[in-house]
C-alpha cells in the first residue's frame, strides 16, 4: 500500500495543486481532503492517514489547532504555507518538514520521501513527541539553508551575526539564515545564556573562549570556533557577568 495522504487547505486551488502533483508520484495514495481545521480532524480519526499535508493559516481553526486536537491517530504532519516566516511556527507544531506556496513537485517528493521514513518508525514515539510540542511550545531555533529547514537546539548554536536584513547563524559545522530578526531572536532567547554584544552580533557564552582587551572601551570575544567578534567595554562585561 502507499503512503495514505490528506491534503488540508480552505483554498480549492491549492488542494488541486497539490492533489495532482502527488498523483505524480509513485508510492502515494489520496486519503482525501479537508478544507478546514473541523473537517481535518474528523478526516484524521476516520481514515488514518499516514501523511497530512496540513495548511498553517485556515480561518477558525488553523494549522496548529488541528495538531492540538489530535485525538489517538498521529499522523506525520508536513506543513503548507504561503508565507515563508512562519517557518518557526510549523516545526514547533510538530511537522517534520515544511513546503512554501507554490509547492514544486520536486521538492513535495522530497517532503513525501521524508514522511515515509517517518511513518515507519513507531507511532507511539511519534504521536509522543507531536503532542509534546504542540502543548508546552517547546522553542527552537529554525535555520534555512538553500530550499531547507534545520531545528536547531540553542546549544548548538554559537552566535547570530546579522549583514544588512540578512541573520546568519552560526554552528560549528555550517551557517544557516534565521527566519526571524535578531531583535525577536534576543527576546525568545533572553533565559537562554546569549548575550547581545554588538548591534550586529550575539553570542552564545557557553561558546565564548577567550576575551581580549583590545583597547580601554573595546573587547575581542572569541568563540570555540575561533570566530572573533568585537563588543564595547560595557558588552563585554555583560558577557563576563554571564560567565560566572
Amino acid at each position: 500500500m502507499g503512503l495514505k495522504t490528506l491534503i488540508v487547505d480552505d483554498e480549492p486551488i491549492a488542494r488541486k495543486i497539490l492533489r495532482e502533483e502527488l498523483e505524480l508520484l509513485d508510492g502515494v495514495d489520496l486519503a482525501g481532503e479537508a478544507a478546514n481545521g473541523r473537517q481535518a480532524l474528523e478526516a484524521i480519526e476516520r481514515d488514518k492517514p499516514d501523511l497530512v499535508l496540513l495548511d498553517l493559516q485556515m480561518p477558525g481553526m488553523d494549522g496548529l489547532d488541528v495538531v492540538r486536537g489530535l485525538g489517538s491517530h498521529v499522523p506525520v504532519i508536513v506543513i503548507v504555507t504561503a508565507h515563508d516566516a512562519h517557518a518557526i511556527q510549523a516545526f514547533e507544531a510538530g511537522a517534520i518538514d515544511y513546503l512554501l506556496k507554490p509547492v514544486g513537485q520536486a521538492r513535495l517528493a522530497k517532503a513525501v520521501e521524508r514522511a515515509r521514513r517517518a511513518s515507519n518508525g513507531l507511532a507511539f514515539e511519534r504521536a509522543a513527541k507531536l503532542q509534546e510540542i504542540a502543548d508546552t511550545g517547546v522553542k527552537k531555533i529554525v535555520g534555512r539553508a538553500g530550499g531547507e529547514y534545520f531545528l536547531l537546539s540553542a546549544e548548538d548554536i554559537l552566535a547570530f551575526q546579522a549583514e544588512g536584513e540578512l541573520v546568519w547563524i552560526v554552528t560549528a559545522k555550517r551557517k544557516y539564515l534565521a527566519t526571524q530578526t535578531l531583535k525577536v531572536l534576543e527576546q525568545r532567547l533572553a533565559q537562554s545564556g546569549f548575550c547581545r554584544i554588538h548591534r550586529n552580533a550575539m553570542v552564545n557564552v557557553e561558546h565564548v573562549r577567550k576575551m581580549t582587551a583590545l583597547s580601554s572601551q573595546r573587547w575581542s570575544v572569541t568563540l570555540s570556533n575561533g570566530q572573533e567578534f568585537v563588543a564595547s567595554k560595557r558588552q563585554a562585561r555583560a558577557v563576563r557577568e554571564l560567565l560566572k
